[in-house]
């Protein structure tokens, strides 16, 4: 079991690993589309954005019902990053315990 279990786990940690880094870039990339730093005009930068919505705005969605909107700030994406980490470390955990 430990021989298809440890690996199984490695593929999930890397694979929250991956959705956590695509919702820095994309949290980052809003912020630089509001200040008007990068022009969604452009092919690239609204494909990219594009793509970017699609996988975690649907995570993002029940996050953003529960947590209130400060000031004009999402707090949803940071809510979400907390729980990929924790995440991390029961995986890790889990990993080590085997």
């Amino acid at each position: 079991m430990d021989v298809v279990l440890g690996p199984l786990l490695q593929v999930v940690s890397i694979a929250l690993n991956l959705y956590l880094w695509a919702l820095i870039i994309s949290a980052v990339m809003s912020w630089l589309v509001a200040f008007n730093v990068i022009n969604t005009h452009n092919r690239f930068v609204y494909t990219v954005g594009d793509f970017l919505h699609r996988i975690t705005e649907p995570a993002l969605r029940p996050i953003r019902s529960v947590v209130p909107v400060m000031g004009g700030v999402d707090l949803s994406p940071m809510v979400l990053i907390l729980i990929i980490i924790f995440l991390q470390g029961v995986i890790g955990r889990l990993a080590y315990s085997l």
